[in-house]
């Protein structure tokens, strides 16, 4: 399965839910700011994900936006600009 890039970010209007949400998402992806994450998921795990996500909020009160970068490649990461502190991708570590 092909991996893709997606850029994460959700408004959750109840402390509870964000804390809720932040650790389910830590599961997906890396963090890059308050209520920002950056995942390379394949489908399954997007499904995953969204299913995760969707046991969390609150359709009326919450949001989740889900932009998809294109396919998972070091040229993906390029894309992000940054304005004062550098972003630095998290170091990949692979468990055998």
């Amino acid at each position: 399965m092909s991996r893709q890039c997606y850029l994460v970010t959700y408004d959750i209007a109840d402390p509870k839910r964000l804390r809720q949400v932040f650790k389910a998402m830590k599961n997906f992806g890396d963090h890059l700011q308050l209520s920002v994450f950056l995942c390379e998921l394949n489908a399954r795990e997007r499904v995953q994900m969204e299913a995760a996500l969707s046991r969390i909020i609150h359709n009326r009160q919450d949001q989740v936006l889900i932009v998809n970068l294109g396919p998972a490649r070091s040229e993906t990461l390029d894309k992000i600009q940054s304005l004062g502190q550098a972003y630095v991708p998290a170091p990949r570590v692979f468990i055998a």
